[in-house]
């Protein structure tokens, strides 16, 4: 019986809190109180709190702390064991709980109570009494109200339960204090900080392995988060990528580490980033970044971020796309709308389109029209990118259907008409009615994230959408991004796609287009009983099932869940021919080399 394949978890992220920018808040919080959440401090902090002998957390490991422990455990117990403490346990809860409350009461929730016309008499006639009979405790002094607080709190749930729903809807304090829910959804990410206060990746890299059986290998995701407007990281780009260089050296058929590519880095370190010269067709790569960590370092692909400042056909990364069709290297790419993004001021040419337009209507489409359309006389001009804020214009360089100006020779064609004489020599472009005499239709892309799973859900909901039926009607190829079902060339349908179509056809029509788009289903298999049907309605498409990769988003979603938990839920709701597709087949193949053997 031949060995089973390893497990390859397709995304991952094992970067420290050293790189991430300072201002995340920034956008999110108003000027200037986002300088009030440093990201760096907050790092620095869990690094005290978890690492320090002398910090509270670990007190728990001392032995006075145990000692009183011990010494609590029995006093609560002897108050459950023993009738008679039982009953002084109940008299002095009942006690301190009516002194609390007729203070609340005295103090503001019988005005609140007169406000809304509610009979206050009983409870008047209740405080006489207990006054009367000296059953309650009145105290001016703010201390004792505090110690008998703080004893109700630690001491009498049930009692502690009524005394902070008073509170909540008494006082402006409680009431923005986090619920239930809240402080759930904060203990979550507590749990993501807990890994970034790591000051060396190796370290995040041995927790995420431990969850996974032995010989899983990892794709590593770096980031680089340097001009996204929100600060500069502690840790520079260079050094991160160094210490994952060392960590490849350690682990090579462990650990499959890409290079982040932003084009606005020009340099990292004392290298240049990227630099090459032009041989018929190719890209050969001089010295610089890309060509050590990609050739002599043998990185396994790149990682690009958009909703970080800029669109994957930005004119600086062409060429690295060429040189990556050329050489078979996959591209990880994320897809999803997400809390890390562009924190700058929306610029002036992210106003519009760079390719795609849309339709004016009849007449007179002012100036600035590309074309018209002889059958209806419709101008058209670049499509309006409308998003103001910047949680939402992210999308305008994360939405699926930019990368078909990268996969599409007449959009691309388009980019390279507009940009320098080194990149329309490297394309071979002669004017903009002549197909380029090299393309990157067979480019090697993954879309991380499958587009996210609400638009998943939105695929669901687009039953009266014709595109959105469009992989059920037509299962072979999808959507048609520049023809209508005639085939007939239609120019303002990559607009009405933009704005309606779900990410999930878009995604999965591309895939059945061109033969190296992927996409993973990290971050969204968290919510696994949501997105395993159409998962499994997936997998059984011929085409599909063949592109759809295993991957977790580790540590990032682990607001969520763990990774050991995911992939049992993943092992538990996938046949095991399905899960060995995904998550030991198809890794392999993205991550092969033309010259690489089978």
């Amino acid at each position: 019986m031949a060995e089973q394949k390893t497990i390859i978890n397709a995304h991952s992220h094992i970067f420290t809190g050293d790189c991430v920018p300072p201002w995340l808040a920034k956008t999110i919080l108003p000027w200037p109180l986002y300088f009030l959440v440093n990201t760096s401090f907050v790092v620095k902090l869990f690094r005290w709190w978890y690492s320090s002998k002398k910090s509270p957390y670990n007190w728990q490991f001392t032995s006075k702390y145990k000692k009183i422990t011990r010494a609590l455990y029995q006093l609560r117990m002897s108050m459950t064991r023993y009738g008679i403490l039982r009953l002084i346990k109940m008299v002095a809860g009942a006690f301190i709980f009516t002194g609390i409350f007729f203070g609340l009461y005295n103090w503001k929730l019988k005005t609140m109570l007169e406000e809304n016309n509610i009979p206050t008499g009983w409870a008047d006639n209740i405080e006489a009494w207990l006054t009367e009979h000296r059953l309650l405790i009145v105290t001016d002094s703010f201390w004792v109200k505090l110690i008998l607080l703080i004893v109700l709190l630690l001491f009498f749930p049930t009692g502690k339960n009524l005394i902070l729903f008073v509170l909540r809807r008494t006082t402006k304090f409680f009431k923005i204090l986090p619920g239930k829910n809240t402080a759930e959804m904060i203990k979550r990410y507590i749990t993501i900080i807990r890994f970034a206060r790591y000051t060396r990746q190796r370290d995040i890299f041995a927790k995420l392995t431990a969850q996974y059986p032995l010989k899983t290998a990892i794709i590593v995701l770096p980031m680089d988060m340097e001009f996204m407007g929100s600060g500069k990281p502690m840790k520079p780009y260079h050094e991160q990528m160094a210490e994952l260089a060392k960590m490849k050296e350690r682990h090579p058929d462990q650990i499959f580490p890409f290079v982040f590519a932003d084009p606005r880095r020009t340099t990292a370190g004392d290298q240049i980033f990227f630099e090459y010269e032009i041989t018929p067709g190719k890209v050969t790569l001089k010295d610089c970044f890309i060509k050590d960590y990609i050739e002599t370092k043998q990185f396994s692909g790149f990682k690009i971020y958009p909703a970080l400042g800029y669109f994957p056909f930005d004119e600086a990364l062409l060429p690295m796309w060429k040189y990556a069709a050329d050489n078979d290297i996959p591209i990880m790419t994320h897809c999803i709308r997400g809390v890390i993004y562009y924190r700058g001021s929306k610029k002036k040419e992210w106003d519009f389109h760079p390719v795609f337009t849309q339709a004016m209507g009849r007449g007179d489409a002012g100036e600035g029209v590309d074309g018209e359309d002889e059958a209806t006389g419709s101008g058209y001009m670049p499509m309006l990118l409308p998003q103001m804020k910047n949680v939402e214009f992210q999308e305008i360089f994360t939405h699926p259907l930019n990368y078909l100006c990268l996969l599409d020779e007449t959009l691309l064609r388009q980019l390279v008409a507009k940009a320098g004489s080194r990149v329309k020599e490297l394309f071979g472009y002669t004017d903009d009615k002549t197909p380029l005499l090299y393309n990157l239709n067979n480019l090697k892309i993954c879309f991380a994230h499958f587009g996210g799973d609400d638009e998943w859900k939105r695929y669901f909901e687009m039953d009266r959408d014709n595109n959105g039926s469009q992989l059920v009607k037509n299962p072979g190829e999808g959507i048609r991004f520049l023809a209508n079902e005639k085939k007939e060339p239609t120019p303002g349908k990559p607009e009405q796609l933009w704005k309606y179509a779900d990410w999930y056809s878009i995604i999965c029509s591309l895939m059945l287009q061109y033969p190296n788009v992927y996409a993973d289903i990290s971050y969204i298999l968290h919510s696994d009983a949501e997105i395993l049907p159409l998962l499994r309605q997936t997998l059984q498409h011929e085409t599909l099932q063949k592109r759809v990769l295993f991957g977790t988003d580790f540590y990032v979603v682990r607001n969520h869940k763990s990774d050991k938990n995911m992939l049992s839920d993943m092992r538990g709701g996938l046949s095991e021919e399905e899960f060995d597709i995904i998550a030991r087949d198809n890794p392999r193949e993205y991550l092969k080399r033309k010259q690489e053997s089978s």
